[in-house]
């Protein structure tokens, strides 16, 4: 998997490939690739909230939790 951050390209989203993926997967320009997007989370941010005067039900901690926990 990947890691990268979108660009504005014009109108669009644009997203660059690391140098050493392209080589690593011999990737060469107009070659057609399959891409799977998903969006980063940031558990901290869901658990701690926006603003001061958010609270989280015990029921959306628990489920915060466990992303944080490592995955056996």
């Amino acid at each position: 998997m990947i890691t990268c951050k979108t660009k504005k390209w014009g109108n669009s989203l644009g997203i660059i490939i690391p140098n050493d993926q392209v080589k690593l997967l011999h990737l060469e320009e107009e070659q057609e690739v399959m891409v799977e997007i998903t969006k980063a989370i940031n558990p901290l941010k869901e658990l701690f909230g926006f603003g001061k005067n958010n609270k989280i039900t015990r029921k959306e901690f628990l489920e915060t939790r466990k992303l944080l926990e490592p995955r056996m």
